[in-house]
């Protein structure tokens, strides 16, 4: 199995930004294969990543539904299981130096839980494919409850420099330990703080979460510039703010392939 990296937060933190850029740091370090999972119902790091997808796993699910429904022939004669697993094998987008696989979301109630086990099916078969799987979860705790990648090596929790954004990966790393989780080792880093500094009424917050911080991400205002022009963020250049802080934080880190 490839080295697991997890990414988790409260949501609106950048933690997809994030992820997007650390799939991009481990590509220019040489590292790889790498597959890439957004396990985002509301889906876009493959807007970070500047990648066209072409479905997502909620996507297939419905059109694997529908022609259930409608009493529709799969094509090529295939059975229901058949197509699923050509249509899911189908839809992995591939990178430049990484494959991608969207969750996405499908309509109707009780459709979430199903699309997140037809996703969690998916990266367990293809995993053993890659040396490194790196997950950007939803925001919350769900896909860390169900279990979606486990064990995970690295965590990294996304926080704003907010006390609520720090109460809430508390809250994710105490699931953690609920859980009896396996993980290995997990890393706080606190996004968009201004002047890249945090006050102390925070840095009170994350000794109480007993948060292990790594480093401070400063506010970007090239990250928003390229956002809103629709640019990918992974184009912005290595001396930005955002990118430089972030690549100095995983530095301090040894990935190792298994």
């Amino acid at each position: 199995m490839g080295y697991k990296i997890a990414v988790a937060g409260k949501g609106g933190t950048g933690k997809t930004t994030l992820t997007g850029l650390l799939i991009d740091y481990l590509i220019k370090k040489g590292a790889g294969p790498i597959l890439a999972v957004d396990a985002d119902a509301n889906s876009n790091l493959n807007e970070v990543l500047g990648t066209e997808i072409e479905e997502t796993i909620g996507e297939i699910r419905e059109d694997v539904s529908q022609r259930s429904l409608s009493g529709d022939n799969f094509p090529g004669g295939m059975r229901k299981a058949e197509y699923l697993k050509y249509k899911l094998n189908a839809s992995v987008t591939e990178g430049d130096g990484y494959d991608l696989i969207v969750m996405g979301r499908s309509q109707g109630p009780g459709c979430y839980c199903y699309v997140n086990g037809i996703l969690k099916a998916q990266v367990d078969s293809l995993s053993s494919n890659y040396d490194y799987i790196v997950v950007d979860n939803e925001a919350g705790m769900e896909h860390l409850s169900r279990k979606l990648i486990e064990p995970i090596d690295t965590l990294f929790l996304i926080s704003d420099c907010s006390r609520r954004g720090v109460q809430a990966v508390g809250r994710i790393k105490q699931l953690v330990s609920e859980l009896n989780l396996k993980v290995g080792q997990i890393f706080l880093i606190v996004n968009r703080a201004p002047e890249g500094k945090l006050n102390a009424g925070i840095n009170e917050e994350i000794e109480k979460q007993g948060l292990n911080l790594i480093g401070v991400v400063p506010m970007d205002q090239m990250v928003y510039d390229y956002d809103s022009d629709g640019k990918a963020l992974v184009n912005l250049p290595d001396n930005s703010v955002c990118r430089s802080a972030l690549n100095k934080i995983l530095s301090k880190i040894q990935f190792k392939s298994k």
